[in-house]
C-alpha cells in the first residue's frame, strides 16, 4: 500500500475515532467554546498525525520497544507462494477505478465549493449597503434568511421588525467577531477530500450546530427575551435553507438549538474531561509510529538498520515428501538445524552514492510503479523457491537492502544477511528486476533512499 492510501485511511480512521470521543464526552454540555476548540483540535489533529515521524526517540524507551516487539507478531505478512502468479493484493483496474470514483467525488465538491464562495462574493458587490446599530450590513433585494460570511452580513430587512433585527445583528456580530466562518471552511474542506467518511459529515454538522449554540448564548447574554428570540426563530425556519459555506441565522434543526438554549448551564468541574483530548492525540502519534518501531523490532537483534525497512515478504512453499527436516523460519520458536548459521553479511549501509548521501528518512517515499499492490505481483510473478532448497529442507529469512537513486533506479544492492547461497541469490536476482522506482524527494529535491528488504523463505 503506498503511502498517500496509508495517510488517507489513518485520516478516516482517527475521524471515526474523534466522532465517537466528542460525541460520548462533549455532545450534551454547554461549554461552547471549549467546544469549538476540542472540535477543531480533532480534525487537525486527524490530518496531521499520520505525518511527524518519532519511531527514532521512542525506540529509546524500553516499554515502547516492548509494546513493538508485541505488536510486531500482529503484523500482516506478505505471503507469495512460490512458483505462482498470485498475490494478496486487489486488482490494479479495482484499485485505479476507486480512485477515480474518489477523485471524481473531490472534484464535484470542489466546484460546488467554490460556486458557493463565488456566489458570496458576487451577491456582496451586488446589494446595497447600510449602517445599522453601528454595524454595516449588506441588503437583500428578496425575502431570504439572513446569514454571515467572515465581516460580510446579509440581511431583508422588510422581513424583520426593529427588534428582530437587533437580535439578529447580535448574532451575527459573534460570528464576525469570533471568526467562526475559518470553522465553516475546515470542515467543508475536509468534507471534500474526505467525502467518502459519514463521519466527517457528521463532524461537520457537530461544528456548525455548535457556531450557532455560541452565537444564541451571546444573544441571550446580551439582555434578549429566550421566549421571543425563540419565536422569532421558529417564525424563519420555513425561510430558504442557508448554505454549507456561510453561518445562517436560521440554521437548521431549530430543535437542538432550542434545547441548548433551555438547557441548564454545565457545572464547572465539567471543564476538566476537555484535558483528555491531550493524552489521546499523544496516544495516536505513538501508535502511528509504532508499526516504524515494530518492523525493526521483527530484525535479527545483530542486525541495527538505519535505513527504511519495507513489510516483509513470506515465500511460501511445500516441502517435497524426500525433503530434510525443515529449518524454522521464526528463530524465536526453537532451534535452527542448520549446517551453516545464518550469516551477517553488512554491517553498516553505505551513506553516499554517486557521491550524494543517502537517505533513509525523506518528506515523501520511493514507490514502485503501480504502488505496493503491483509491487506484490512483480514479487508474485518472479520469485522462485528453489527446488534444491526445497529438497533440503532449507528455509528462514534473508534480508537484503538496496538504494533507489534520485533517478528511480534500483542501486548498491547488498545482502544483509544470508541463508545458503541459493536462497540468498533468488532473493538479490528478483530485486535486481525491479523496474524504475518513482524516486523519493526530500525538500522539493529527488534524492536518494535506502531500503531494508526482509525476505522469508517458508516450507509448509
Amino acid at each position: 500500500m503506498n503511502p498517500d492510501m496509508i495517510y488517507f485511511m489513518k485520516v478516516n480512521a482517527a475521524i471515526l475515532f474523534f466522532y465517537a470521543f466528542y460525541r460520548l464526552f462533549f455532545y450534551n454540555d454547554t461549554f461552547f467554546r471549549l467546544r469549538r476548540t476540542t472540535l477543531m483540535g480533532l480534525l487537525l489533529v486527524a490530518v496531521v498525525y499520520p505525518l511527524p515521524d518519532f519511531s527514532g526517540w521512542m525506540k529509546e524507551i524500553n516499554t515502547v520497544t516492548e509494546a513493538a516487539t508485541v505488536y510486531s507478531t500482529m503484523l500482516p505478512e506478505v505471503i507469495v507462494s512460490a512458483g505462482k502468479t498470485t498475490a494478496a493484493a486487489p486488482e490494479g483496474w479495482l484499485l485505479q477505478s476507486a480512485f477515480l470514483l474518489y477523485l471524481a467525488g473531490v472534484l464535484v465538491l470542489g466546484i460546488r465549493f467554490a460556486v458557493q464562495l463565488g456566489s458570496i462574493l458576487i451577491l456582496s458587490v451586488q446589494c446595497k449597503t447600510a449602517r445599522i446599530n453601528g454595524v454595516y450590513v449588506h441588503l437583500l433585494n428578496h425575502p431570504a434568511g439572513p446569514f454571515s460570511f467572515f465581516h460580510l452580513i446579509f440581511i431583508h430587512l422588510p422581513s424583520h421588525t426593529e427588534q428582530e433585527v437587533d437580535e439578529i445583528l447580535t448574532h451575527e456580530m459573534t460570528h464576525v467577531r469570533q471568526w467562526h466562518s475559518l470553522d465553516v471552511i475546515l470542515s467543508e474542506l475536509l468534507c471534500t477530500l474526505f467525502w467518502v467518511n459519514p463521519f466527517v459529515w457528521l463532524l461537520k454538522r457537530e461544528v456548525r450546530q455548535n457556531l450557532e449554540y455560541l452565537a444564541d448564548q451571546t444573544v441571550l447574554l446580551s439582555g434578549h427575551d429566550r421566549k421571543s428570540y425563540q419565536f422569532h426563530l421558529l417564525g424563519l425556519a420555513n425561510q430558504k435553507a442557508a448554505a454549507n459555506l456561510y453561518n445562517s441565522f436560521n440554521v437548521l434543526p431549530l430543535k437542538n438549538r432550542i434545547r441548548m438554549m433551555n438547557k441548564k448551564r454545565s457545572h464547572q468541574i465539567g471543564r476538566t474531561k476537555y484535558l483528555l483530548f491531550v493524552p489521546l492525540a499523544a496516544l495516536l502519534l505513538m501508535v502511528n509510529n509504532l508499526e516504524t518501531v515494530a518492523r525493526v523490532a521483527t530484525l535479527p537483534s545483530d542486525i541495527q538498520p538505519t535505513d527504511s525497512v519495507m513489510p516483509e515478504v513470506v515465500v511460501v512453499a511445500y516441502a517435497p515428501t524426500d525433503a530434510q527436516p525443515a529449518v524454522p523460519a521464526n528463530d524465536n520458536q526453537k532451534k535452527t538445524v542448520q549446517k551453516n548459521e545464518p550469516k551477517k553479511m553488512k554491517d553498516t549501509p553505505p551513506r553516499e552514492y554517486n557521491g550524494e548521501k543517502v537517505y533513509t528518512e525523506v518528506d515523501k517515499m520511493p514507490s514502485f510503479p503501480g504502488g505496493d499492490a503491483a509491487l506484490l505481483q512483480f514479487l508474485a510473478r518472479s520469485i522462485k523457491y528453489p527446488v534444491e532448497s526445497q529438497r533440503a529442507g532449507n528455509q528462514g529469512r534473508v534480508i537484503a537492502s538496496f538504494t533507489v537513486d534520485k533517478e528511480g533506479n534500483i542501486a548498491q544492492l547488498e545482502l544483509v544477511r544470508g541463508i545458503e547461497p541459493l536462497l540468498d541469490a533468488e532473493a538479490l536476482r528478483v530485486l535486481s528486476l525491479m523496474p524504475k522506482w518513482t524516486p523519493g524527494v526530500r525538500k522539493g529535491k529527488a534524492v536518494n533512499v535506502r531500503y531494508t528488504v526482509p525476505i522469508t523463505f517458508r516450507l509448509q
